[in-house]
């Protein structure tokens, strides 16, 4: 044991509590209630102006109610990843309760600096805990046993607080690249949008003025817009031979993925024999999953396979730039057009086939004007990836350094 460390578990520095399953009444006292929404990608909750209120049969007890420097934990949740999520509370000055899926954590000993704690449930030491508390794979629910068995080495208050501080200084240089990435995002979907609708045409393509209306959107008048179905083609080649192709699947913000590598497990059937083909440069989308925005363009291998549930189809190349088409697909208004296509689909188990998908319009610029839109936004996602890549490479060397300094394989001068 390191000098002046001692080996303690949670159970002896933290009481907890389990979140209460509240009743709403017209009458009685109001309450603010923490859910699991309210956590997101947060390490310190500060600010309740937008937490849910309820009112209450009666009065709460006081030991539901949260304080200042108090942990709260994700219990329990549809999605796993999120359990045993953390936020420090801090900044309360009204009544705060929380919700029956989560867990309060309230430091009781004197031994550790609730910042610090904070920390160490973040870590890759807590994350090792859970994992080997769900036999290897992610738990189905957090308990306060689980979290009282956490044991760890604790170091002195003083280098506490100075780890507790070095991590902080690493946490607001991310969140400050997170916050311009997340500008940077916003201006990139407004540049996407003006350009593919050409509200913002590119300068050497403009040849008037006047605009068009058609159904969903405006365009130049020198554009045309026609169905997809007059562009593009259905494919349905089915992998009958059943040969080991890669399987993708398709997610809502960055189009296709290899499926291995985004679920971090196999989630399709063994047998592909009954998935179809999709080849480099054809687009698919889950029947049953467009109106989220789950579409793609493939361009992750030559040839893919992906689920029968899919509809895969190609632009003709002498019509549409499959770049400039992706971009326009995956814009804010065809997400909501395939939202209110599929709601209005005859289709009763809530789909958009390709039937009904060919029929959507599509805005059609000159071939050259599509490249050109094209290679901008390629432009621009460059300088996004670069700056997603700093923020990964920072977050990287971040989870090490908590790994070394909780350890005390590095120590802290305080």
């Amino acid at each position: 044991m390191l000098d002046g460390w001692k080996r303690r578990s949670l159970a002896d520095l933290l009481d907890f509590r389990n979140g209460m399953n509240f009743t709403q009444s017209s009458q009685g006292e109001r309450v603010k209630v923490i859910g699991v929404g309210d956590f997101k990608d947060k390490e310190v909750l500060n600010d309740f102006s937008e937490t849910p209120s309820i009112t209450l049969n009666g009065k709460v007890n006081p030991d539901d109610l949260l304080k200042n420097d108090d942990l709260l934990f994700v219990r329990s949740n549809g999605n796993k990843a999120l359990i045993g999520r953390c936020v420090l509370v801090s900044g309360i000055t009204e009544p705060v309760s929380f919700s029956g899926f989560t867990i309060r954590g309230r430091v009781k000993s004197d031994e550790i600096d609730h910042s610090f704690a904070s920390k160490l449930v973040r870590s890759p030491l807590f994350k090792e805990h859970l994992h080997r508390m769900g036999g290897g794979s992610s738990i189905n629910n957090l308990s306060q046993d689980t979290l009282s068995e956490f044991c760890f080495s604790l170091p002195p208050l003083p280098e506490q607080r100075k780890i507790a501080e070095i991590l902080r200084t690493w946490d607001e240089a991310i969140e400050k690249l997170e916050a311009l990435r997340a500008a940077k995002l916003r201006r990139h979907r407004a540049l996407t949008h003006s350009l593919v609708f050409g509200s913002r045409q590119l300068d050497r393509f403009r040849t008037t003025d006047e605009v068009t209306g058609h159904r969903w959107f405006t365009l130049p008048a020198s554009w045309d817009a026609k169905p997809i179905g007059k562009l593009a083609r259905e494919i349905a080649e089915r992998n009958g031979d059943g040969e080991q192709h890669e399987v993708l699947s398709c997610s809502k913000y960055d189009g296709f993925v290899r499926s291995l590598e985004y679920f971090k497990k196999q989630v399709f059937s063994t047998d592909l024999s009954g998935y179809k083909k999709i080849w480099r440069g054809d687009f698919g989308f889950p029947s049953n999953h467009v109106e989220e925005g789950s579409i793609g363009l493939q361009n992750l291998t030559d040839v893919g396979v992906v689920s029968p549930i899919y509809t895969v189809f190609r632009f003709a190349p002498e019509k549409v730039d499959a770049d400039y088409a992706f971009a326009v697909l995956k814009t804010g208004l065809y997400r909501h057009i395939f939202e209110v296509r599929t709601s209005a689909s005859v289709d009763r188990r809530g789909s958009l086939r390709w039937s009904e998908f060919s029929k959507l319009p599509f805005p059609i610029p000159a071939l050259a004007e599509q490249r050109a839109i094209a290679e901008v936004l390629r432009t621009a996602q460059t300088d996004l990836d670069a700056l997603n890549t700093e923020i990964e490479a920072l977050t990287r060397q971040k989870r090490g350094l908590m790994q070394k300094l909780l350890t005390g394989e590095w120590r802290v001068s305080c």
